[in-house]
């Protein structure tokens, strides 16, 4: 937002990529990437992905699959943001984070997700500490690490398991 602070719309991880405005035939986006979570991508040129698309029926396919579970996963965060608590909107996030990057463990600072949860930091400050409390997540310097990701899926409104069964549609 231009008179605002950055809020997540979707997480992308090890699954997925950015450029999906590409792959629907729109050769430019309002859309900001931000990288969270220090890690590898790779960078391949627009004419080469629309010309693998074009020259191979799978692949177009697969990202068209993944165009629509990014559609879907864009609708169920705005609703989850209109419906569902700031606690249970922050155990989804951990955990999808958790998902994208494939670890329990991950670097992450109260500021940075108060800014993707759109709330200020003195709330997640609580959240987090009643978190840790319950004994379902870690926190300390800048890192958090997923204890009990059962107990965190617990605390995570439906919204989580939408989206994962999503992209697993993708991956499958």
């Amino acid at each position: 937002m231009t008179d605002a602070d950055d809020v997540e719309a979707t997480t992308i991880g090890n699954e997925g990529l950015i450029g999906t405005a590409v792959i629907l035939g729109v050769a430019s986006t309002t859309m900001e990437a931000l990288c969270q979570i220090p890690g590898r991508a790779l960078r391949v040129p627009t004419r080469a992905v629309l010309e693998e698309i074009r020259r191979t029926a799978s692949v177009n396919r697969l990202l068209l699959r993944y165009a629509e579970a990014m559609m879907v996963q864009l609708a169920q965060h705005a609703a989850c943001n209109r419906t569902h608590s700031i606690e249970q909107r922050c155990a989804r996030w951990l955990l999808m984070t958790r998902d994208r990057v494939a670890s329990d463990e991950f670097p992450l600072t109260q500021q940075f997700l108060a800014q993707m949860l759109g709330v200020r930091r003195a709330t997640v400050t609580m959240i987090a500490g009643a978190l840790q409390k319950a004994g379902l997540i870690g926190y300390s310097r800048g890192r958090i690490r997923i204890v009990n990701g059962r107990g965190l899926e617990g605390v995570a409104c439906e919204c989580y398991d939408i989206v994962r069964r999503v992209m697993k549609t993708v991956t499958a």
